[in-house]
């Protein structure tokens, strides 16, 4: 964690050339500018401009002008670019002219939740991703194919396993950048890979997730492959998923009381509100019902065909949503669970039964009785723009911008 005079330190000492300041597109898609390192002080202290009507779901070419101010704290030195001359990025408040912070900052929302959460209900939420992402090959203009890079299986070895070397790259880059990986292997589909995490406070999860895409793209580009984040590349394979694991604590270490019952009913409660979020293109509902990804709003221990699961684990209770795929702007994602566990606490919210089943194969008896998620986008997007939850938590702003 770095404070402004010591990044600046850093700069001048590690002899870094170009700075990125990076922030996030409603979409969660990354976006930077870079800056010469000469040019850090002055962005610490005015911020550095930028056209916010350019950014998709941001402003309007009247009122276009808005600030990056870098976060000290994220600052990580790129391991891929050169050692001499280094590069380094920090991600970044966007605030108007006035300082005011701006209300579509996706980092920013997600700030206002943790502090909601500590301030008001002295509770911290901790979260963990566990993201999916197929490997393919590239065609002779290096354009991206729908050719998987193997066709291994499930936690499959070499030679069966290709992306082996690949997400040995992958996880020693994030530990360079202060991401600790915590276990990989190849997923059910062909060319199908997953890279997990240690879990944090929720700003630091969000960001780590935006950088873990980022690496691992980067890392496919440079073995001459395509990282594809979709939440259904192939058809008949085994979708991508997202899912997050999550956890809630107080914030004072005397008070021992367990509020996952309470953070699982809200989020039971508002799910399908959350769902265009969670599930933001056409594609993630080709996902959801098959291949393990969740259809009916459900719960249960241990069980991989429910929206939520909780793990199996030997020291503390966390919970495991599966429906959100890669594509979801994790910050947004983030910040709605935040909220909806919040409303279970306020509320002393209780979970309906658990269902005990394999839904996969269950009988319709069981089935029937079972409330089902948003199974296309336009159902999703229904539903969003009917509730309350979505417009005070997020804003009617950004409801609006994922509506057009």
């Amino acid at each position: 964690m770095y404070t402004e005079n010591e990044v600046l330190e850093f700069v001048k000492e590690e002899d870094v050339k170009f700075v990125r300041l990076a922030f996030f597109a409603l979409n969660g898609k990354q976006k930077n500018i870079s800056i010469m390192a000469s040019e850090l002080p002055r962005a610490f202290k005015y911020g550095v401009s930028f056209d916010a009507s350019s950014v998709e779901g941001f402003q309007t070419p009247d009122k276009s002008d808005m600030f990056l101010h870098p976060d000290p704290a994220t600052l990580a030195v790129l391991p891929w670019r050169p050692s001499a001359g280094k590069v380094v990025r920090m991600f970044c408040d966007i605030k108007y002219p006035d300082g005011t912070p701006y209300e579509k900052d996706c980092r920013h929302l997600l700030k206002k939740a943790v502090q909601t959460a500590k301030n008001d209900f002295g509770v911290e939420m901790m979260f963990g991703s566990e993201i999916e992402f197929y490997l393919f090959k590239l065609d002779e203009n290096g354009e991206p194919t729908s050719i998987p890079f193997d066709n291994a299986g499930y936690m499959d070895i070499a030679p069966e396993d290709k992306g082996e070397n690949i997400r040995r790259d992958i996880c020693f880059t994030l530990e360079q950048m202060g991401i600790m990986p915590e276990a990989s292997h190849h997923e059910e589909g062909p060319g199908q890979n997953e890279i997990d995490f240690h879990y944090g406070n929720a700003l630091s999860s969000a960001d780590n997730t935006a950088t873990f895409k980022w690496v691992v793209r980067t890392k496919a580009a440079a073995n001459g492959l395509f990282a594809d984040f979709s939440p259904k590349p192939l058809p008949k394979q085994p979708g991508s998923g997202m899912h997050i694991n999550m956890s809630c604590h107080s914030v004072d270490k005397n008070d021992k009381k367990d509020y996952m019952e309470q953070v699982l009913a809200g989020i039971i409660k508002h799910v399908d509100e959350m769902t265009l979020f969670f599930n933001p293109t056409v594609n993630s509902y080709d996902r959801l019902g098959e291949c393990k990804a969740p259809k009916y709003i459900s719960w249960s221990k241990e069980n991989r065909s429910q929206l939520i699961r909780i793990p199996a684990s030997r020291n503390e209770r966390r919970i495991e949503v599966r429906s959100p795929d890669p594509k979801a702007n994790p910050y947004l994602a983030f910040t709605l669970l935040i909220y909806a566990a919040l409303d279970g606490i306020k509320n002393n919210l209780v979970p309906p039964a658990a269902v005990d089943e394999n839904l996969f194969a269950a009988d319709k008896k069981i089935t029937s009785a079972l409330k089902i998620l948003p199974d296309t986008i336009e159902e999703a997007r229904r539903i969003a723009a009917k509730s309350d939850f979505i417009k005070e938590t997020l804003g009617e702003e950004i409801l609006k911008a994922f509506l057009d």
